[in-house]
C-alpha cells in the first residue's frame, strides 16, 4: 500500500510537471537562454555531495539537493518542487552505494528527464557490507524504508572515499560542461588536498591506538574502519533493540568504559537515552549528512575523540 501510494503520488506530481513545463514554453526564449546561460541545473542525493560540486564548479552549477536537511535518506519523498527542478538538471550524481532514497526512487526520477546524465559517485569504492551485531530474534525486515539490508551506503563518511567521490563528480562535471574543464580540474585538486588534510587532522586527533564507540545508527562504519576504530551499534537494519540485546549493549559499554551514545537527529533517541541513562553517561547528536562536508569532518572527530575509549 505504502509502494503504491508512493507512485501515485509520483504520477500526480509529473502530471503537474508537465503541464508547468507546457506552459513555459509561452516564455519569451531570450529570457530563457539568458538562463541556461548563467547556470547549469545538477542534482545531487544527499547534503554533503552539494559541497563536493560547487568545490569544484563554484557558481556554474544551481546544486538540487533531493534529501533535504533534517530528512532521512530512508524515509524521504521527493516532492513536487524537487521533480521540477530535476526537469532541468542536466545530470544527477547519484551516492551509488545503495542508499534507500535512491534505490527506491532513482529509476522513477529518471521518467522526469530522460536526458539527464546519471553519475555513480560510487564508482571505484570498495562498499562494505551493513554493520551487524547480534540482536535476538532477528527477522527480515518489512519494506519500511530500511531497504539497504547487507550493504553499507554510508561511503561518504570517509574523507578517503570523499575523495574517490570527488573525482567521479569531476568527470561528470566536464562532461555536461566540458568548456569550463580547466578551471573545473583547478579548482578539484585544490579541494581534494583540502580533503587530505581533514584526513591528517583527523588521524592526528584520534590517533593509532583505536578505541570503541557506541552509535544508534550504524552511519559511521567507513569512518571507523579507516581510523581503526570499533563501532557498537543499537539499532540494525530499522530494528530496535529487544530488551535482551539492551542489557546486552548496557554490559557492553559498562565493560568498555563508554560514555557517550552518539545518535543522529533523523533517528529515534529513546533506546540511546535508555543505555546513557542506565550507564551514568550522555547522549551526543553527530550529522553525517551535513552540508558543509569538511567543517563537519572537525566536529565529528572532536565528538568521537571525547567519546571513544581506548582499552
Amino acid at each position: 500500500m505504502d509502494s503504491m501510494n508512493r507512485d501515485i503520488k509520483l504520477i500526480l506530481s509529473i502530471f503537474t510537471l508537465m503541464a508547468a513545463v507546457s506552459m513555459s514554453g509561452c516564455i519569451d526564449q531570450t529570457e530563457n537562454n539568458a538562463s541556461q546561460d548563467e547556470t547549469i541545473v545538477v542534482a545531487v542525493s544527499i547534503l554533503p555531495q552539494q559541497e563536493f560540486v560547487e568545490k569544484i564548479a563554484g557558481n556554474r552549477v544551481n546544486v538540487v539537493v533531493l534529501i533535504p536537511p533534517g530528512a532521512s535518506p530512508a524515509t524521504h519523498e521527493p516532492t513536487a518542487g524537487q521533480l521540477r527542478d530535476v526537469a532541468d538538471a542536466k545530470a544527477y550524481f547519484t551516492v551509488g552505494s545503495g542508499l534507500p532514497f535512491e534505490n527506491v526512487w532513482l529509476d522513477k526520477i529518471k521518467t522526469v528527464n530522460e536526458k539527464m546524465m546519471i553519475v555513480d559517485c560510487s564508482e571505484g569504492i570498495n562498499i562494505m557490507e551493513m554493520h551487524e551485531e547480534e540482536h535476538e530474534n532477528e527477522v527480515e525486515v518489512e519494506e519500511n524504508g530500511h531497504d539497504h539490508v547487507g550493504i553499507d551506503p554510508h561511503i561518504w563518511t570517509s574523507p578517503v572515499n570523499a575523495k574517490i567521490m570527488v573525482e567521479n563528480t569531476y568527470l561528470g562535471l566536464i562532461e555536461i560542461d566540458p568548456d569550463n574543464s580547466e578551471l573545473y580540474l583547478q579548482n578539484k585538486e585544490a579541494y581534494l588536498k583540502e580533503l587530505d588534510e581533514a584526513d591528517a587532522r583527523i588521524r592526528s586527533t584520534l590517533g593509532e591506538e583505536g578505541g570503541s564507540f557506541m552509535t544508534y545508527h550504524p552511519s559511521w562504519n567507513y569512518f571507523a574502519t579507516e581510523y581503526g576504530l570499533e563501532m557498537i551499534t543499537i539499532e540494525e537494519e530499522g530494528k530496535e533493540p529487544s530488551p535482551k540485546d539492551m542489557q546486552r549493549l548496557i554490559d557492553e559499554a559498562e565493560e568498555k568504559n563508554i560514555k557517550v551514545i552518539f545518535v543522529q537527529a533523523q533517528f529515534s533517541t529513546q533506546s540511546a537515552g535508555a543505555i546513557a541513562s542506565a550507564i551514568n553517561g550522555e547522549v551526543v547528536t553527530v550529522d553525517p549528512l551535513a552540508k558543509d562536508y569538511i567543517d563537519n569532518l572537525d566536529i565529528i572527530t572532536e565528538a568521537f575523540s571525547q567519546g571513544i575509549t581506548k582499552e
